[in-house]
């Protein structure tokens, strides 16, 4: 380029053949001479202006570097300070594990968390929807560990556990610095063994014995409405990766048994996969349909569509009513938000979790992984519900027994005793239709008769005490209760059978 640029200026500079006057034959020359040598002063001025800044630059960029590394090498200062002196030796996975676990941890963010070989078994078990444990999905918090969802008919809802129940200590060993893996692998174990958890519901603590059993979850069950045979009932535990599968087999189970709309049961549903989800909202919506949005840090938004490589061509055209509580988070919140805003379907009972955000796994050994927060989801209208929840169509609430706080089942009572714990099994009685002549605390001859007519009616020795044995049988029968008493279940039943009107008129 240079060589041309040359010819060019000389070009330029040459007097034509038509020039004859002496003024100019004469200064031709020194024309020549002063444009090469501006060229070659201006040439050299930008190779050094051109060095200058390039030094600059690289300057720059060192120093942006150097400011990076400070940190890691200050990391690793730390960490050949504690294997040369620590006054006992550490191994380095211990060191390095904990260094991630604390940077993770910093993030003050309950989802983001460092996966060891124990967790990383409970989670692809949880995945799988198989182990062995109580059952329960949760979260970090404050005070503790937070039980978002318990899994329905498994051992922590056979406990009476309940979303938003704060696990305080697990077998008398404060959770206030676990991490949930931590909790999570004391929680688990042997099926048969107990796990003694203490509970604090609101105001109230009380400590309950847990005996741990298989959690093996057929995720998606359904049934036909015992009030209508045209409803099919289909519950959702999780979004696991059989839960896809489920769904398909159950719809065509009920649809052959002539269900003509669905009502979808969500509550205490804690979630899971992503792709479970898309998968399964795109069932239920019409191809090219809104599921969800997903924006990055740098506020890029991914836009996702109902289509056949999520649900493979099959789809529920039937009306559909979707079922919510305060233990339904997560994906279960992605695919009633979609049914909701995409599809117009309506939504029954309480205010959701409120969990707006995407989480990563990534491998970074054969052992462990590493979860973190990359992403916030919004739903197809861009509303980010991220600690607010999914609002229903129709509010309806559980019965009062059902937010009563749970009995400690780790001591007897019997007439005489005056404590919070009898007034939580009298008015636990009272509700159940049993006569007691107070609810203050103060077990009395009323109480002593409830409790023999509840023992006698579950077959056990009618003593009057509360025991282990009679906590059981008394929570089956509150148990019972509720799903007799779900209006939550009755109103998305009407509501089902008002859309399926509206379709057939």
């Amino acid at each position: 380029m240079a060589t041309n640029n040359d010819s060019e200026n000389e070009t330029t500079t040459t007097p034509t053949k038509q020039t004859k006057t002496p003024l100019s034959k004469k200064k031709v020359p020194r024309r020549k001479h002063f444009t090469r040598l501006t060229y070659w002063f201006s040439l050299v001025i930008a190779l050094l202006v051109g060095l200058i800044v390039g030094v600059l630059i690289v300057t720059v960029q060192v120093r942006k570097n150097l400011a990076a590394n400070a940190e890691t090498r200050q990391i690793d200062q730390v960490y050949q300070l504690i294997q040369k002196n620590y006054y006992t030796k550490v191994s380095k996975k211990k060191l390095a594990n904990g260094a991630i676990s604390g940077m993770l941890k910093s993030l003050n963010d309950p989802f983001s968390e460092y996966l060891a070989t124990e967790e990383t078994s409970n989670l692809n078990e949880s995945i799988s929807g198989s182990f062995e444990g109580i059952g329960a999905q949760v979260q970090k918090d404050n005070a503790g560990i937070k039980i978002v969802s318990p899994i329905k008919n498994a051992p922590a809802a056979k406990a009476g556990l309940k979303a938003n129940d704060i696990i305080l200590a697990i077998d008398g060993q404060s959770t206030a610095q676990m991490t949930v893996n931590d909790a999570v692998s004391k929680i688990r174990g042997k099926k048969g063994s107990s796990v003694q958890l203490k509970i604090k519901r609101g105001a109230t603590t009380f400590t309950v014995k847990v005996k741990r059993g298989k959690v093996d979850q057929a995720t998606v069950t359904g049934t036909l409405s015992p009030t209508d045979k045209q409803v099919g009932v289909i519950q959702v535990t999780t979004f696991a990766e059989n839960t896809v599968s489920g769904m398909k087999k159950t719809i065509k189970a009920l649809r052959k048994q002539g269900a003509k709309s669905f009502v979808l049961d969500l509550r205490g549903n804690g979630g899971g996969l992503m792709n479970t989800a898309l998968s399964l909202s795109s069932m239920f919506l019409q191809d090219k349909k809104v599921i969800m949005r997903v924006v990055d840090r740098d506020q890029n938004e991914t836009v996702y569509r109902a289509g056949k490589k999520y649900d493979d061509g099959f789809k529920v055209t039937e009306p559909v009513t979707v079922m919510v509580d305060s233990g339904s988070a997560s994906a279960s919140e992605i695919f009633t938000a979609a049914l909701q805003q995409s599809a117009g379907d309506k939504v029954v009972g309480t205010q959701s979790f409120g969990k707006g955000t995407v989480q990563t796994v990534i491998p970074l050994s054969e052992t462990s992984e590493m979860k973190f927060t990359t992403a916030k989801w919004l739903t197809p209208n861009k509303t980010w519900i991220n600690k607010v929840g999914i609002t229903p169509d129709t509010v309806v609430d559980y019965p009062t027994i059902a937010k009563l706080t749970l009995i400690s089942n780790d001591a007897t009572l019997k007439n005489g005793d005056v404590s919070d714990q009898v007034k939580l099994l009298q008015e636990n009685l009272q509700a159940l239709g049993y006569a007691v002549d107070n609810t203050k605390g103060i077990f009395d001859d009323s109480t002593t008769a409830a409790v023999k007519q509840l023992q006698t009616k579950a077959g056990l020795t009618a003593n009057g005490e509360f025991n282990e044995d009679t906590y059981t049988a008394l929570y089956v029968q509150v148990a019972a209760f509720l799903q007799a008493h779900d209006e939550m279940m009755r109103t998305a039943v009407k509501t089902s059978q008002e859309a399926q009107a509206n379709t057939q008129a």
